[in-house]
């Protein structure tokens, strides 16, 4: 069936173009976010792969309360508009509560729902009033067609420009799994497709500091798997120091890693376009 393409700035994300959404997990301080937005240029333009930057301003998940969960509102949106005018990105954040969409909306290109989130209708709706692209992360807990629930929801609202995030499911205790039949559900819903990676590798119940709290070594047999099944662009958080991040420190990619990491990902891409009927 044929995709609905998606304007993200400059970007036509369902077309036969790879894209690329990327950037520290949460938002921290400035010198971070502009050294990840300056190595994030100079990879999109050596490898001419479009990017939509992404950090969060609140990470309102965390298991602890004693762990850093951003810079709010207020201030995560100001340093994301910073990154926009400096190196010209779209840019990305999710939102946990209707009343943060109108403000985040006016800055950010996409306004992400996150995965646990993903059937919350009023949370959808006050996205989808905004105009702006509505990524819904698929939940860990939803059957991939029924993410044509959540989609509708943002439909009926009067916004048909979305995409739609595999993260991975919830297998057993503590563990994802990507099933790759979903790519195959979500690409016939119509709407672009992304991969994000860096999530599936997380494991839950352990702290994102701990060298066990993801699984890194998968990346790349993940992420290959996935845009061979023909998704429209991938996720993948990156840090200039992963180690030292102060959210999702086992998954993230280094950013000086990326280019390396993303030369096989165009080249499968560009592969299985070729063979599209």
């Amino acid at each position: 069936m044929s995709k609905k393409i998606v304007s993200v700035g400059n970007i036509s994300c369902g077309s036969k173009e790879l894209f690329l959404i990327s950037g520290p997990c949460v938002i921290e301080e400035e010198s971070i976010m502009l050294k990840t937005a300056e190595k994030l240029k100079e990879v999109s333009e050596r490898l001419g792969i479009q990017v939509i930057y992404k950090s969060s301003f609140q990470k309102d998940n965390r298991s602890s309360l004693k762990y850093y969960d951003g810079p709010g509102l207020s201030k995560g949106v100001a340093l994301l508009a910073k990154v926009k005018e400096q190196f010209g990105f779209p840019v990305l954040t999710d939102i946990h509560y209707p009343d943060q969409a109108s403000a985040a909306g006016e800055v950010c290109d996409v306004l992400q729902i996150p995965a646990y989130l993903c059937m919350q209708s009023t949370l959808l709706v006050a996205a989808a009033k905004t105009g702006r692209v509505v990524n819904i992360k698929h939940g860990q807990f939803l059957a991939p067609d029924n993410m044509k629930h959540p989609l509708q929801k943002c439909i009926d609202s009067g916004n048909d420009h979305i995409i739609l995030t595999e993260r991975g499911y919830t297998f057993g205790y503590n563990d994802l799994i990507v099933d790759p039949r979903s790519f195959y559900h979500l690409n016939n819903l119509g709407y672009p497709v992304v991969f994000d990676v860096t999530h599936c590798v997380r494991k839950y119940g352990i702290p994102s500091s701990d060298a066990k709290g993801g699984a890194r070594e998968f990346l790349p047999v993940l992420s290959r798997a996935g845009v061979a099944s023909g998704v429209d662009g991938i996720f993948i958080e990156t840090h200039p120091n992963p180690e030292k991040a102060l959210c999702d420190a086992a998954s993230q990619l280094c950013v000086y890693d990326l280019e390396a990491f993303l030369k096989p990902l165009i080249e499968i891409h560009n592969l299985e376009v070729s063979y599209r009927v």
